[in-house]
C-alpha cells in the first residue's frame, strides 16, 4: 500500500526527520487560504514562493507537469485549480494516468545539493538494506541504470538494528561536510525506526536536499507498507486511497487475490506467481498477448475462484480465459467446481481454456466433461497456450 506524498511526510515527522511544512487541500479555494498560512508561519516578506505539487502514487510529477509555484494567493489558487481534477501522466503511471484529488502546498527552498536516500528490503539477503547515492534528484533511475557503482548499499542486520558505524559509511560515501555526520546520523537513524515501527517495504527520501540555508531536509517523501501486515497498523491502514489503484486490482485485494492488468486480451487464473509467469510467458510465446496476472494463491477454495473468475469477467479487454492450475493444497475439483459456479452465475459466453493438474485431477476433469459451458478442458499447457490464442483472436 502506498501513501501520498503529504502522509508520508507526516509519519516521517513522528520520527523527528526534518520535512517542510506543508498544508494539503483538496479545493482551489483552499489552496488561497494555505498560501497565505504558509507565507505568514514562514514570516516571509512580500515577495514569498511555494510548491503547488500534485499528489498522486507516482513519480516523475515534476516532468511530467505537475509540480508548480506560486508567488500570490491567487496564483496558488489557479494553479491548485489546474491540477485538481485532472489525470496526471507521468513516465510511471502508463497512457491512461492518475486522478489529482489533492495538491500540497509547500514553501519553496533554495537547493545547494540533492541527495538519494532509502532502504528497502533486500529479499535474497532478508534483512533491510540502506541505498543512498550522491546524485540524487530527479534523475536517480537514470544513475541506477547507466552508474550503478553510483548508488551506495549498506545492509543492516535486524538483530543488532542499524549501527553508528554504518551511518558514518554512508555519510563518507555521500562526501558530506563533517558539520552534517551528526543531524545525517539522526535521519538515517530516523528512517530505520520507521522503516520497523510502520512495517513498510520502502522508504525514500529523494531528494534529501542540503539547503543554502546550511541544513539537511527532506524535500519528499515516499513510504510503500508491507499490505500483509497492516492489521497491525489500522491507523496507517485508514490511509489508503483507492482512487490511485487499479479498480480490479483494488478488488481483488479485498478478497485476498493477487491482480496486475496488463495490456493484452487473454485473461488468465492460476496459483501461484511463478506458474502466472510461466502462463504469461508461454501465451507471449504462442503469439497472444495476456491481459492480467492474477494469482488466487496455493489455499484458494471454491469462493475464491468463482471470485478470481467475476474479476477478470469484469475486464472489457478479454476475448478469452486459460485457466492453469497446479494442484497442491488447491484441489482440482474445487477449480472446476468454482469455474462451473462462475460461468453459470455471469452467463459466461467467451470461450475457456481449462487446463488442470494435480491433487484430485481426475474429479475436476470430471466435472468439466460433458457441460454445455463453453470450456475446453486440455493436458499439455503448451496445447492449451495455443487453443485460447487462436480462441482470442
Amino acid at each position: 500500500m502506498k501513501l501520498h506524498e503529504y502522509q508520508a511526510k507526516r509519519l516521517f515527522s513522528r520520527f523527528n526527520l526534518p520535512v517542510p511544512f506543508g498544508i494539503p487541500v483538496g479545493r482551489p479555494e483552499q489552496a488561497s487560504a494555505a498560501y497565505t498560512q504558509l507565507k505568514r508561519r514562514c514570516r516571509a516578506a512580500k515577495l514569498f514562493t511555494c510548491n503547488v505539487k500534485a499528489q498522486i502514487h507516482a513519480g516523475g510529477r515534476g516532468k511530467a507537469g505537475g509540480v508548480r509555484t506560486a508567488s500570490s494567493a491567487k496564483e496558488a489558487k489557479a494553479q491548485a485549480a489546474a491540477l485538481l481534477g485532472t489525470r496526471l501522466r507521468t513516465h510511471q503511471t502508463g497512457p491512461e494516468g492518475l486522478p489529482v484529488t489533492r495538491v500540497l502546498l509547500e514553501q519553496r527552498v533554495e537547493i545547494a545539493r540533492e541527495l538519494y536516500l532509502s532502504i528497502t528490503v533486500d529479499r535474497a539477503l532478508n534483512r533491510p538494506v540502506v541505498l543512498a547515492s550522491a546524485e540524487g534528484g530527479v534523475d536517480i533511475e537514470t544513475v541506477a541504470k547507466e552508474h550503478p557503482q553510483a548508488i551506495v548499499r549498506e545492509s543492516v542486520d535486524p538483530c543488532v538494528g542499524l549501527q553508528p558505524f554504518q551511518a558514518r559509511r554512508v555519510h563518507e560515501a555521500l562526501r558530506l561536510p563533517d558539520k552534517f555526520a551528526r543531524p545525517f546520523g539522526q535521519i538515517l537513524s530516523g528512517l530505520y525506526d520507521c522503516v520497523l515501527a510502520s512495517d513498510a517495504s520502502l522508504v525514500e527520501i529523494n531528494p534529501l536536499v542540503e539547503t543554502a540555508a546550511g541544513v539537511l531536509l527532506a524535500l519528499d517523501a515516499k513510504v510503500v507498507l508491507d499490505d500483509n501486515a497492516l492489521f497491525r497498523h489500522p491507523d496507517l491502514a485508514k490511509l489508503r486511497d483507492k482512487r490511485q489503484e487499479h479498480p480490479l486490482e483494488y478488488k481483488a485485494s479485498q478478497v485476498g487475490i493477487s491482480y496486475v492488468g496488463l495490456d493484452g486480451n487473454i485473461g488468465c487464473l492460476v496459483n501461484g506467481a511463478g506458474l502466472a509467469m510461466a502462463t504469461n510467458d508461454i501465451i507471449k510465446l504462442s503469439g497472444g498477448a495476456p491481459a492480467n496476472f492474477l494469482d488466487v494463491g496455493g489455499g484458494a477454495n471454491v469462493e475464491q475462484v468463482t471470485n478470481a473468475f467475476r474479476i477478470l469477467l469484469s475486464d472489457t479487454r478479454v476475448n478469452a480465459i486459460l485457466v492453469n492450475i497446479f494442484g497442491g493444497i488447491m484441489r482440482c475439483d474445487w477449480v472446476a467446481q468454482g469455474l462451473l459456479n462462475a460461468t453459470k452465475t455471469l452467463s459466461v459466453t467467451m470461450p475457456i481454456v481449462v487446463r488442470l493438474q494435480g491433487t484430485n485431477v481426475k474429479e475436476g476433469r470430471a466435472l468439466l466433461t460433458g457441460t454445455t459451458l463453453p470450456i475446453t478442458a486440455v493436458e499439455d499447457l503448451a496445447d492449451a497456450a495455443q487453443r485460447v490464442v487462436a480462441l482470442a483472436q
